[in-house]
């Protein structure tokens, strides 16, 4: 089975535990609600090169996708997305200079190149504010920031919209299915390990 790659409606919800960030990857249902099981993602904490790997369940023995940084700490680090064998699929990276005020991605993917920025700018900047704060930008951020992911012709190909819940929790949306579910539950999931890199 080749997980995620057609599935174009899903959550990614975060889940916290001792020395790894976690996440689900839940189906999403006709009527908005979650389903089953579609991955579980885990990054380790505090590694030089940052990798996620996607997992078929909660066991996590059977790997089947992951993101990988290319180089070492690095502020615009491309990631390359990579199936189950290792092949590259998709690639994304943060525009460092574009994120001073709003985060602005890179995602490339079989269906071309699309930029991604955060839907409002006043929150991106109230966003930045509060992350300022000491000890105050360590507690869940209270602003709900959204992305749209946009082609050349300005058609969107990817959002993520974060949800309001104690723990980070977003939808994510492929319209048409035009990018591969694989790097779009990459992308969205480094929407929120990577977002205060």
């Amino acid at each position: 089975m080749t997980y995620l790659a057609n599935v174009d409606h899903f959550f990614v919800k975060q889940k916290i535990t001792i020395g790894v960030n976690r996440y689900e990857i839940r189906a999403a249902l006709p009527d908005g609600s979650e389903g089953e099981v579609l991955a579980v993602a885990q990054q380790k904490r505090m590694a030089f090169k940052e990798q996620v790997t996607f997992y078929a369940d909660e066991k996590r023995s059977v790997p089947v996708f992951s993101f990988k940084a290319r180089k070492r700490i690095d502020l615009a680090a491309t990631y390359d997305v990579l199936d189950a064998q290792g092949q590259p699929i998709g690639s994304f990276r943060k525009e460092f200079a574009k994120s001073l005020l709003r985060s602005s991605w890179e995602l490339t993917s079989a269906a071309g190149v699309a930029s991604g920025t955060e839907r409002n700018q006043t929150v991106a900047i109230a966003r930045r504010l509060w992350e300022s704060l000491p000890f105050v930008g360590d507690l869940p951020s209270p602003f709900l920031f959204h992305f749209d992911f946009t082609d050349a012709q300005g058609n969107v190909v990817l959002s993520s919209v974060r949800k309001r819940s104690l723990r980070d929790r977003y939808e994510v949306t492929v319209p048409g299915g035009r990018v591969d579910g694989r790097v779009a539950a990459a992308m969205a999931v480094a929407l929120d390990a990577l977002q205060s890199r």
